[in-house]
């Protein structure tokens, strides 16, 4: 007969155990209200042992939300490789992806929860708005673009943020509709700077170049034109 030990784990390892315990408690409710005592018999350790680690659920929840962020900014990653529409459909995909497993925690981040307005919450969120930012450029093969490009991306990324939140309470609007809609959202706000801006329009045409009769852009144009379109007699 043998008996379980159980096995010592080293400082790096309780801490990444701990912030993966608390990543999913916070995922799941509200960080005001998850405690400590909860963490700590989740993790299966004492409340005295989390402090060793962590000064405070504070300092617990930052380090959450630094993996939460670095998981969220690798969603916005996508080869570009095919239609511009296709591409942006894959990462509102990913994006939801998270917004579905983290939910609570999502909306604790942009509503208010215990560490916002930290100095550590703000750089993180702005972080993972800023490697968005970098990624829409990185597809429309552009490194400094004019003021009112960079308008529609930054305000874009506010959309599609509380979209997010909006959806979150009820999800009354199927999620694959809007991720497309989102993806028509991007090209709607494209569409209206480049009626008043040469080198937005120039920037759209290239990202519309290769679009294909059955995405996400095209779908929208046809949309468009359907409602401009008299109503039959």
């Amino acid at each position: 007969m043998t008996t379980g030990v159980r096995r010592r784990m080293g400082v790096e390892e309780r801490r990444q155990q701990l912030i993966g315990v608390a990543l999913d408690l916070f995922s799941r409710r509200s960080p005001d209200e998850v405690s400590i005592d909860e963490i700590a018999s989740v993790a299966g350790i004492s409340r005295p042992l989390v402090y060793h680690y962590f000064p405070g659920k504070l300092s617990l929840y930052e380090a959450a939300l630094q993996r939460a962020a670095d998981d969220l900014a690798g969603r916005f990653v996508e080869p570009r490789e095919g239609p511009l529409g296709a591409r942006l459909l894959r990462v509102m995909r990913r994006f939801f992806d998270f917004v579905d497993d983290h939910g609570p925690g999502f909306a604790a981040l942009m509503r208010g929860g215990p560490a916002v307005g930290s100095s550590t919450t703000n750089a993180l969120v702005d972080a993972v708005r800023q490697a968005a930012y970098l990624q829409v450029l990185s597809h429309l093969e552009i490194e400094e673009p004019p003021a009112r490009l960079e308008l529609v991306i930054r305000s874009w990324i506010s959309l599609v943020e509380s979209t997010a939140l909006i959806w979150l309470d009820g999800r009354r609007i199927p999620r694959r509709e809007l991720e497309v809609q989102l993806v028509q959202d991007f090209a709607a706000l494209a569409a209206v700077s480049a009626a008043h801006d040469a080198e937005v329009a120039e920037v759209l045409r290239g990202g519309l170049r290769n679009e294909p009769g059955d995405g996400p852009f095209t779908d929208l144009a046809v949309r468009l034109l359907a409602l401009a379109s008299p109503p039959a007699p």
